[in-house]
């Protein structure tokens, strides 16, 4: 009988985490969408694996040929951080909100993206 318990629990759980992962991802995807929106992007293109990248290398203002350095293991950290600090800065933010943007870029894209931030284009 306990096992039974324990079963149920389980697949109670994990269905209910699914769901919270499901959400996150919705979340996620639509601050992504929003962010590339207001900088002239397509929207869809959040949705699209490795193509996002692409589109946020062009939100930075970086050549595209920088999503090859994306394959390259340490160097795609690297360049992570330039491209966050680079789209933080073309939105009219400091180095903290790119900061913030390294570290938790799912809620930090939600910010760019539903806030009052405005894409100025490339930084000179």
């Amino acid at each position: 009988m306990n096992a039974l318990a324990s079963n149920t629990t389980t697949v109670y759980f994990s269905g209910t985490w699914v769901i919270l992962e499901l959400i996150f991802l919705v979340l996620v995807i639509a601050g992504l969408w929003m962010t590339f929106v207001k900088a002239g992007r397509p929207g869809w293109g959040a949705i699209i694996p490795i193509y996002n990248v692409y589109l946020m290398i062009k939100v930075a203002g970086r050549p595209g040929w920088w999503l090859i350095l994306y394959f390259i293991p340490i160097v795609n950290l690297i360049i992570w951080i330039i491209v966050a600090l680079d789209v933080a800065k073309n939105f009219g933010h400091g180095a903290g909100f790119g900061i913030l943007l390294i570290l938790i870029p799912e809620i930090m894209f939600l910010v760019l993206g539903f806030g009052s931030s405005e894409y100025h284009g490339v930084a000179a």
